[in-house]
């Protein structure tokens, strides 16, 4: 595998797309906003290409990292898609956080041109991006999996295969429910600790090393008490995400009463303005409230 395509250059592929090209693979890329592919290839290499469709013509490997649903179809099954010029034998992921739906929807298209397909969101923010150590959850057949497992190892610490195509969507949904919680709790003894007049950093130092650490309480609790949510990944995002997660519970008759409430929290943050702050910005809210 030697040439490879990657659509969408956001704050996640923009990096993932330049650790391909770092390790020598020929890196053909698309995003929808051309002059950010321009600024990529002068920083990388590489190639890019108007559409999908040019960008995956004679890739081994097409990797797609965009908003949605919706914008996934566009740039995979549209009429100027990756599926229009992918050919047999060769395998489509979508690193995009999407439905399951939309999973079990590209497996199908691909099956039926003799493509590879994987489903295979990532986690680890625009920090993990950069540094290479996202973790990433799989969908899809095993032999496919194991075949672009020595590419996807480029930017990540983790890659795992969760199970048949779909089963990656899923796992990333159990990732923002608890994330959900996780950030919702930390804001709430940031909060707690600032209005009881103690320390918050003190605070920190001292409870991250016991039960209560986490990734969040590492990465982001510096940011939070400065009140600094310029950065990582944005609450819109987040919302598209936890749809996409209530949507599936009500399916699975799965009850996520803490989600749902973080959910409405969120919205909240988007009415003050907060659309594109950071999903740590929970605390934000706390801090208007009062």
């Amino acid at each position: 595998m030697s040439t490879v395509a990657f659509i969408g250059l956001g704050v996640m592929g923009y990096s993932m797309a330049g650790h391909l090209v770092r390790q020598g693979l020929t890196t053909r890329v698309y995003n929808r906003t051309a002059s950010k592919a321009e600024t990529w290839v002068n920083e990388y290499g590489g190639s890019a290409h108007p559409t999908p469709q040019e960008a995956a013509k004679g890739a081994d490997l097409v990797l797609v990292c965009v908003g949605n649903d919706d914008d996934v179809r566009e740039v995979t099954t549209g009429s100027e898609g990756v599926l229009q010029s992918m050919e047999s034998g060769s395998v489509l992921i979508d690193h995009t956080t999407a439905s399951a739906d939309l999973a079990l929807e590209l497996d199908a298209a691909c099956r039926e041109q003799g493509i590879g397909f994987i489903d295979a969101p990532v986690s680890g923010g625009q920090q993990g991006a950069e540094n290479g150590a996202l973790t990433i959850m799989c969908g899809g057949e095993k032999a496919h999996f194991e075949h672009v497992y020595p590419v996807l190892d480029l930017y990540a610490r983790a890659v795992t295969l969760m199970g048949a195509a779909s089963s990656g969507q899923l796992t990333k949904m159990v990732n923002q429910i608890c994330i959900a919680g996780l950030v919702q709790g930390l804001a709430e003894g940031l909060h707690f600790a600032e209005q009881a007049g103690l320390d918050q950093q003190q605070v920190i130092d001292v409870i991250a090393k016991g039960a209560a650490g986490s990734w969040q309480m590492e990465n982001r609790h510096k940011t939070m008490i400065a009140d600094e949510y310029e950065h990582g990944f944005a609450v819109n995002w987040m919302r598209k995400d936890l749809d996409i997660c209530l949507t599936q519970a009500r399916r699975l008759d799965a009850t996520l009463p803490v989600t749902a409430l973080v959910d409405q929290f969120y919205a909240d943050v988007q009415r003050i303005g907060g659309g594109r702050w950071d999903t740590s910005s929970l605390l934000k809210r706390l801090r208007k409230i009062d």
